[in-house]
C-alpha cells in the first residue's frame, strides 16, 4: 500500500469534534502530510470520518458514508471519534476501512497511518498524553476558535454514551490551556469558546476551576470574547455565576441543558436534579446577569414519558424563555441504561410532541431576535456574507447579524444598529463614524 501524502477530514457532531478534527489535521501536517479540501473530488490519499455517536442511527450513517466513499474511489479510510470508540472492532470487521481511532488516541494518527496495512484499531483512553503529544496549534481559520479544556463525563445520564466513548471527567492543566490560547490569539483569534462534555466541571490538578480559568484567560492581550459549552446544572456554581458579572469578556450567553421539565422523567434519565432546582438556578443566574441569553437541550419521547410529563416540559420552557435550543426525539443508544427501558413512546406521539415543542422554542427565539430591533449591539465579524461587501458576525448573545460593512474585515468588532430580525438572524447597519476595535 502506497503511503498517503494528502488527507481530508469529514466532521460530524459537536463543536468538540470540530476541535478534534483541527487537531488531527495539525498532527498530520506536522508529520509531513498535506490537507486538501473536503470537496476535492476524492483526490485525497486519506479520508478521515470523525464521527459522533449522539444522534439516531449514528453507526448506520457511518457505514453508509464509507460505502459512498468507496464507490467514489477513496484510497484509504480512517474512522475516528465516538462511533469508532464505541464500535471499533465491529467497524473493522464489517466495513472496508483501514484505520479505527478513538477520540483519546488521535494523537497517534500519523503512526496508525504508517501501519495502515495492518488495519490498526486504537481506542485507548490516555487523555493527558494525547494533549502532551499533539503539535503546537496552527493559525486559527477565523477570528473565533475552539479550545478544549475538559473531556468526559461522570454524570451517567441514562440516555447518553459520552461516559463510555469519552471516558471519565478529566481537565487539562490551566497552564497548558493558557499557552494554547496565547498561540490562537497570536494567530488572529479574538473569541475563544471553551469546550467540554461537562465544561463547568472543569478543575485541574491545582484546583483551578472554570471561573478562575476564565479570569486568567481574560487577562490575555487581544482576547475580546470568551464563551463555554456544554454545562451541567449540578456544576453551575456561585463563582461561575459571579464571573458572568465580573469578567467583561465573558459573553452573556449560557447553554444549560435540562432535557425535560418532568421530575419523573428527569429521575429516569438520572439527571440528578429536579425541574424546580433547574428553575431556581436559572433565577440565580438571571438575578446576577439580567441580560443573559439562555440555550438548552430537550429530549421528547423518553421511555415512559406521559402527556402530563410532556406538558411539564412545555411549562418549563415557557417559564425559562429560551433564546435558542436543541430538541430531538429520543433514540436509544446501544449500551446505555435507557436502551433497555420498557414502555417506549410511539413514534407518531414523539413526532407530534417534538413539533409542538419546536414551535414554542422557535417562537421564543424569534421574539428574542425581534426585541433586538432598534438596539445597537457589538458584533464580532467572523465570516463573509453572500452579498458584495457583506460580513456576518455574532452579537454577545450569539445571534448572527448580516451587515454591509465596507472597510471592515473578519475579526473586527464594531457596533451595529439592528434594523430587522428574522427567526434565525438579524440585519443591521454600522453605526456612523464607528471604527473597528
Amino acid at each position: 500500500m502506497t503511503p498517503p501524502r494528502t488527507f481530508t477530514i469529514q466532521t460530524f457532531g459537536c463543536q468538540m469534534n470540530v476541535y478534534d478534527s483541527e487537531r488531527m489535521g495539525e498532527a498530520l501536517v506536522a508529520a509531513g502530510y498535506e490537507a486538501v479540501a473536503l470537496d476535492s473530488g476524492g483526490a485525497a490519499d486519506l479520508t478521515i470520518l470523525n464521527t459522533c455517536h449522539i444522534r439516531e442511527k449514528a453507526a448506520e450513517k457511518v457505514y453508509s458514508e464509507i460505502g459512498r466513499l468507496k464507490k467514489h474511489g477513496a484510497r484509504m479510510i480512517a474512522v475516528a471519534g465516538c462511533v469508532a470508540q464505541a464500535e471499533g472492532a465491529e467497524i473493522m470487521a464489517r466495513a472496508p476501512v483501514d484505520i479505527v481511532v478513538g477520540p483519546q488516541a488521535y494523537h497517534r494518527l500519523p503512526e496508525l497511518v504508517a501501519r495502515a496495512a495492518h488495519k490498526p484499531v486504537d481506542t485507548d483512553m490516555p487523555i493527558v498524553p494525547k494533549f502532551d503529544a499533539l503539535p503546537p496549534r496552527a493559525r486559527p481559520r477565523g477570528p473565533s476558535a475552539h479550545l478544549t479544556v475538559q473531556e468526559g463525563c461522570d454524570k451517567f445520564c441514562a440516555f447518553c454514551v459520552v461516559p463510555y466513548t469519552r471516558g471519565a471527567e478529566a481537565s487539562r492543566p490551566a497552564a497548558a490551556i493558557l499557552a494554547e490560547a496565547t498561540v490562537l490569539l497570536a494567530g488572529g483569534a479574538r473569541e475563544l469558546t471553551l469546550l467540554g462534555q461537562n465544561v463547568n466541571a472543569y478543575r485541574d490538578a491545582d484546583g483551578v476551576g472554570l471561573a478562575a480559568l476564565i479570569r486568567q484567560l481574560a487577562r490575555l492581550p487581544g482576547l475580546a470574547r470568551i464563551r463555554y459549552t456544554t454545562s451541567h446544572p449540578r456544576d453551575m456554581d456561585d463563582d461561575l455565576i459571579a464571573a458572568h458579572v465580573e469578567v467583561p469578556a465573558l459573553m452573556p450567553f449560557l447553554h444549560l441543558p435540562v432535557q425535560s421539565g418532568s421530575d419523573a422523567v428527569l429521575k429516569r434519565m438520572n439527571r440528578q436534579h429536579s425541574a424546580a432546582e433547574y428553575l431556581r438556578l436559572i433565577e440565580r443566574v438571571r438575578r446576577a446577569r439580567p441580560d443573559i441569553a439562555l440555550s438548552g437541550d430537550f429530549i421528547v419521547g423518553f421511555p415512559g414519558e406521559t402527556d402530563a410529563d410532556f406538558e411539564a416540559t412545555l411549562a418549563l420552557v415557557r417559564e425559562t424563555n429560551y433564546t435558542q435550543a436543541y430538541s430531538f426525539k429520543y433514540s436509544p443508544r446501544p449500551g446505555t441504561p435507557a436502551a433497555r427501558a420498557a414502555d417506549p413512546v410511539p413514534e407518531p406521539v414523539m413526532v407530534e410532541r417534538l413539533a409542538r415543542l419546536q414551535e414554542l422554542l422557535f417562537a421564543q427565539q424569534h421574539a428574542f431576535n425581534r426585541a433586538s430591533e432598534g438596539h445597537t449591539l457589538d458584533v464580532l465579524f467572523d465570516r463573509p456574507g453572500r452579498l458584495p461587501g457583506q460580513l456576518i458576525g455574532k452579537t454577545p448573545h450569539l445571534q448572527s447579524v448580516h451587515v454591509i460593512a465596507p472597510g471592515l474585515k473578519l475579526g473586527d468588532l464594531a457596533p451595529v444598529h439592528i434594523q430587522s430580525a428574522g427567526p434565525r438572524s438579524l440585519e443591521g447597519t454600522l453605526v456612523p463614524m464607528a471604527k473597528a476595535a
